[in-house]
């Protein structure tokens, strides 16, 4: 549901062999440690920040861990020697090559693991095979495929000599278990798959390694206009929800808790656990606010920087918060929310005070060096009629082409007028476009300003410079066909 998308950059460079033999010495004893707080990095945006600025933002933020959605070279090269541990992810869609081909799982560990920790120094700790592949969504598209990948992915790294330094999991979605009365101890795993489970946690315990589980409180409040809100956060104004002797004051100890019980109805109840994401989004729904991202991310941190963990599983929590920065080409299908889940805007700019646990100030350091294309936005043109006939095929295709999500009722431009609604249309798709010319020419109803159109609430955005990978992935022919849509649009509107 949260694919990420690879980020490409700049040529290779390579270094000696050093990293490889320090985690062969040394890595099977601190994979049980846990430290500090994780990010998911994904990159499905327009205008992605250069790889080496995300890797020194996280740094800045001391950020310790991160959990990529794709092996690509250039997000790997630009993490090496950072000391920053890496959950390397293969996406669903290489579930069933990997699964039927020992090879293949082979030449992907080399390319992806092996050639990052002994040439480009980068701390790979953990394989992480599909993304959430036994959604409900999906229909069991992967039901077949994902065990025997994760097999053939463990082979792999045996044969590398990898296999007590990088441990495979799986990171999947809450949905994989439930609870027939809804408290945590009546857990176990959903029947329609709980063999299939049961197999791949015993296959998980046997090699070391941890099971990985994504939570959203905030899909749950999405889809339960009844789920009762407090009870989604941790600051304690929820009623307790009992189970037996233990009260719940939130959903993510309940929920987390679920899962313990069920691993240990298994047999398997010490096996480690890593919350591979868990976060809130900023926009897109009116549940999806500043104000309830804050409050959400603020305590779940306090919440895991006491070390006292869940009422089953007391101990360091060990997470990835959901997610790093904003992603603007994401796909919405579950929702407007989807572009918007980042800690950090699409530039690598703070939303909201959050205190990780890690700076010195408390605060978030922002994105450092970041340059912008210039001050200027294409809005509706004065002039406009608002019953003009071309008017709404225009909006149309700029929200097509651009990001119309921060749109709509209780999002953060959806006190807008109707004037103003039609500009932040034209003008998103003006800025994803580089602001070429072409890209505010929608017949005559659009213009170029030099004042920002922002409101308090609502930000109009200016571009990021595009870098050189993002340059390099738009490529010659998607540029041709750029020109082709535009120059086809504007010759429609003129009819």
């Amino acid at each position: 549901m949260r694919m990420g998308r690879r980020c490409g950059y700049s040529a290779a460079a390579y270094w000696h062999n050093w990293p490889l033999l320090f985690l062969l010495l040394f890595g099977g004893g601190l994979l049980g440690s846990v430290g500090g707080i994780g990010a998911n990095w994904g990159t499905q945006a327009s205008h992605p920040l250069p790889p080496d600025a995300v890797v020194r933002l996280l740094k800045d933020n001391r950020i310790q861990k991160v959990k990529l959605f794709d092996a690509d070279y250039n997000c790997l090269k630009a993490l090496g020697k950072s000391g920053i541990e890496v959950m390397l992810g293969i996406p669903n869609d290489m579930l069933s090559t990997i699964a039927t081909s020992v090879k293949a799982a082979e030449k992907w560990v080399s390319n992806n693991v092996s050639e990052h920790i002994s040439k480009n120094a980068v701390n790979i700790r953990y394989v992480a095979v599909g993304n959430e592949p036994f959604l409900r969504t999906y229909n069991g598209t992967f039901i077949q495929s994902t065990f025997p990948a994760l097999q053939n992915i463990q082979s792999a790294l045996i044969k590398a000599g990898l296999a007590n330094a990088v441990k495979v999991t799986v990171p999947l979605n809450a949905d994989v278990y439930e609870s027939s009365t809804g408290a945590p101890s009546t857990g176990d795993f959903r029947g329609d798959i709980r063999d299939l489970m049961v197999a791949i946690v015993k296959f998980l315990s046997d090699n070391g390694a941890p099971f990985t589980v994504n939570i959203y409180p905030f899909i749950s409040l999405y889809n339960d206009p009844n789920f009762p809100v407090d009870y989604a956060f941790f600051d304690g104004s929820s009623s307790p929800v009992p189970d037996g002797q233990i009260s719940y004051s939130n959903m993510f100890d309940a929920n987390y808790d679920t899962l313990v019980w069920a691993l240990q109805k298994n047999g398997y109840g010490n096996l480690p656990i890593i919350v591979g994401e868990i976060g809130w989004p900023t926009d897109g729904d009116r549940s999806a606010n500043l104000n309830y991202a804050q409050r959400f991310n603020q305590g779940f941190m306090t919440h895991i920087l006491t070390g006292k963990g869940t009422p089953m599983r007391p101990g360091p929590i060990d997470a990835y918060l959901f997610s790093l920065i904003d992603e603007d080409a994401k796909s919405i299908d579950p929702g407007n929310f989807e572009r918007h889940w980042g800690v950090f805007y699409f530039d690598g700019q703070p939303k909201y005070q959050l205190n990780l646990g890690a700076t010195n100030t408390g605060t978030l350091v922002p994105a450092r060096g970041v340059r912008y294309l210039e001050k200027k936005w294409c809005i509706l043109s004065p002039s406009a009629k608002l019953d003009d006939p071309q008017l709404a095929p225009s909006v149309g295709f700029a929200c097509w082409r651009g990001d119309c999500t921060s749109l709509g009722y209780g999002t953060s431009c959806g006190d807008l007028d109707t004037r103003a609604n039609i500009s932040y249309a034209f003008n998103s798709y003006y800025q994803i476009h580089d602001q070429f010319d072409s890209a505010c020419r929608f017949s005559h109803l659009s213009t170029v300003t030099n004042r920002d159109p922002s409101t308090q609430n609502c930000r109009f955005r200016i571009m990021i410079e595009p870098s050189a990978s993002s340059e390099l992935r738009l490529g010659c022919l998607q540029r041709l066909l750029l020109l082709l849509v535009v120059v086809y649009l504007v010759l429609i509107m003129s009819i």
